[in-house]
């Protein structure tokens, strides 16, 4: 059942409030940086592989190894901006207490949004390079849908977005030797998107 488990906890049904967030996205739209969908897919690509992947990713590998009070404050002060905190904070809160109705507490305090997901993957006995895979294509099919209703774009173009970038999720990148997140665009953006006038996602 730890397959059935995994989808469960990637799906999009999750009760986390995902689909309310675009990570600096909508700041990007509206700067222009954005604007079609090959500038959408390359913002992501490089959210993913300058952000995603090399930090959160690993924190979450780190966290389902071993559940770690420190390592949680740690990804929550490496969130640069009050939204981009807000929003790991947030998702983690409203996962922990799923996880509890479900007989699985986290016993971690302020979890962020990784913390809580080790959690549910260890209790499950889910796979973690698994795990790993399904939470980074939660968040980017998460991205593509805020790309798509944003820029906006089509169905099918969302579609190819994903097909192209869902390639770079089963690299060797998935394990990289050091924890980077230098990712200065997004996080200016994601500080712009904090006081944008006219928003469809969550600040």
């Amino acid at each position: 059942m730890s397959l059935v488990r995994l989808l469960q906890l990637a799906s999009p049904t999750l009760p986390v409030g995902a689909y309310s967030y675009s990570q600096g996205l909508e700041a990007a739209i509206e700067a222009g940086y954005v604007k079609d969908a090959e500038t959408a897919q390359a913002w992501i690509a490089d959210v993913l592989e300058l952000s995603v992947i090399p930090m959160e990713a690993q924190v979450l590998r780190a966290q389902i190894a071993d559940l770690s009070q420190e390592r949680n404050d740690f990804f929550v002060a490496t969130r640069e901006t009050a939204e981009l905190r807000a929003e790991t904070l947030q998702m983690g809160q409203a996962l922990t207490k799923l996880l509890a109705d479900l007989d699985m507490p986290v016993g971690i305090e302020n979890p962020a949004y990784p913390t809580a997901f080790a959690t549910a993957v260890r209790g499950w006995g889910i796979d973690p390079r698994d795990a790993v895979l399904a939470y980074l294509w939660s968040w980017l099919e998460n991205q593509v849908m805020a790309a798509v209703k944003a820029v906006p774009l089509g169905q099918t173009a969302g579609q190819k977005i994903l097909l192209a970038l869902g390639s770079k999720l089963d690299a060797p990148a998935l394990e990289p030797a050091s924890w980077s997140n230098f990712a200065p665009g997004l996080a200016y953006l994601s500080a712009k998107h904090e006081t944008q006038y006219s928003r469809l996602f969550r600040s």
